[in-house]
């Protein structure tokens, strides 16, 4: 997998995605929204993801933290449930650690999204707290960023 920067095409892409059942709450629904510190993730040159660091990546609510990197990434969705989770997202950690050299990285994880949520753990994140929001409790987890 390869992370590049995302043009307007990319985002354009990514907004016609639709997500099936409680995961629509991930569409984004206007690409302008991906302009700022939105990066792709290609597999065999096809778009098959999105991530984004830093103040995209918090939830409402959320504040930054010095020395915290918030990541934040969407699998399309017809590539959900298909074992690529844990791929994808050691792409984007290898990526953020690469770019940014945080001590610390933070991910925002829904209550009811069991499979983010083992995929987080799998990388090493860990329940931090939890934040309320118009959406639903997110899980905050988090790792330090080298072992």
């Amino acid at each position: 997998m390869e992370i590049r920067a995302l043009t307007s095409t990319d985002a354009a892409a990514i907004a016609s995605w639709r997500y099936p059942g409680r995961y629509s709450t991930y569409d984004v629904d206007e690409p302008s929204t991906l302009a700022n510190g939105h990066w792709v993730v290609t597999q065999a040159e096809e778009l098959i993801g999105y991530c984004c660091f830093g103040a995209p990546a918090r939830v409402g609510g959320a504040e930054g933290e010095p020395g915290t990197l918030d990541v934040g990434y969407g699998l399309a969705p017809d590539r959900m449930g298909r074992g690529l989770g844990h791929r994808f997202v050691g792409a984007v950690l290898e990526f953020a650690l690469g770019r940014y050299d945080p001590e610390r990285l933070r991910v925002y994880v829904l209550d009811w999204n069991d499979r983010s949520e083992k995929v987080a753990a799998s990388h090493g994140f860990a329940v931090e707290s939890v934040l309320p929001s118009d959406e639903g409790p997110f899980l905050v987890m988090v790792r330090q960023a080298r072992d």
